[in-house]
């Protein structure tokens, strides 16, 4: 699940305006499919496929969470957001994650409740199999459809969304392999079919929910883009070392604060140069918002404090 193979050449309008045209896609497509659904399942009495019908549901709102995030987004900062609102979309992603758990308990307590009483399983018609199927082949075109669309702009929201849509795909097949068992004769088959719907909804709602936690709770980069962070500073000319990096996630980019190392004997003024380089080689060559660049003299203990004339900290 992830958004590393960005279009670098995109602009930041083009990358919002095909996010917004992708999920207005997937709205329209959930919305045929929740209705189809939701009336073929409850004509043919398949709770599978009402099942099925409430997760595409919830892949609707999920749609209208990523259009209100995707606005929200790309407004620059204020005098109350500092920074922008980039976390807008790990905010959204969290929202997502959440209403996935829920639906996938809702679904397992209610397959629950029909293994208790199997008076109400009773066969279903065949018009809920050619729904399931089509349904099937649907999501899982629209999965194919928003992935692609969410790597080539990056967008790790974009691709949780493309994944529900996924977990859609997985649950319409196992919707229709439990009404095909159904109508060979096999009722529970149909009940069971949900059971595994929302546990499969449940357990891509967790991982969105922990994913996107992290990242508001100022969770670190993964340490091989730290490492590559650190080789790209170290590799500025000037920088004679690279220590004390700090990175959190700040939507689908990083915020990034280091300490470079430079000769002692040069001034204020050539450091502060170096330091600007080394901020623009990180923002240029990694997917990072902003860069705190501290210059410290070479050849000192980097945990001992500092008279404020020794270390010039800057942002720039």
């Amino acid at each position: 699940m992830s958004a590393s193979h960005a279009d670098p050449s995109l602009t930041p309008d083009e990358r919002h305006a095909a996010a917004v045209k992708s999920t207005w896609v997937s709205v329209f497509i959930n919305i045929v499919l929740t209705f189809g659904q939701i009336f073929a399942g409850v004509i043919t009495g398949s709770f599978g496929l009402i099942a099925d019908g409430i997760h595409s549901l919830s892949d609707l709102v999920a749609d209208f969470v990523v259009l209100l995030a995707a606005r929200h987004s790309r407004e620059d900062a204020d005098e109350h957001h500092h920074y922008g609102h980039a976390r807008f979309e790990n905010a959204a992603s969290l929202l997502l994650g959440v209403l996935l758990l829920v639906v996938g308990v809702y679904m397992g307590w209610a397959a629950i409740q029909k293994f208790m009483t199997p008076g109400s399983m009773g066969k279903v018609g065949s018009l809920a199999l050619w729904v399931a199927l089509i349904s099937l082949a649907a999501k899982e075109c629209l999965f194919r459809y928003m992935l692609a669309v969410a790597e080539r702009i990056g967008s790790s929201m974009l691709v949780a969304n493309a994944w529900h849509a996924r977990s859609d795909a997985l649950s319409s097949l196992v919707v229709a392999a439990g009404i095909g068992g159904n109508m060979l004769g096999y009722p529970v088959l149909d009940p069971l079919a949900g059971l595994v719907v929302g546990v499969m909804v449940g357990k891509m709602g967790w991982e969105f929910t922990r994913a996107a936690f992290d990242d508001l709770t100022d969770h670190a980069l993964p340490e091989d883009e730290v490492a590559a962070i650190q080789t790209t500073a170290q590799g500025t000319s000037g920088v004679l070392g690279v220590h004390d990096i700090r990175t959190r996630k700040m939507g689908d980019f990083a915020m990034v604060d280091l300490h470079i190392e430079v000769d002692p004997e040069v001034n204020v003024a050539v450091g502060h140069d170096i330091g600007v380089e080394v901020r623009r080689r990180v923002m240029e060559e990694h997917k990072v918002l902003n860069v705190l660049v501290h210059v410290d003299p070479a050849g000192e203990d980097p945990d001992r404090d500092h008279e404020p004339v020794m270390r010039r900290s800057f942002e720039v």
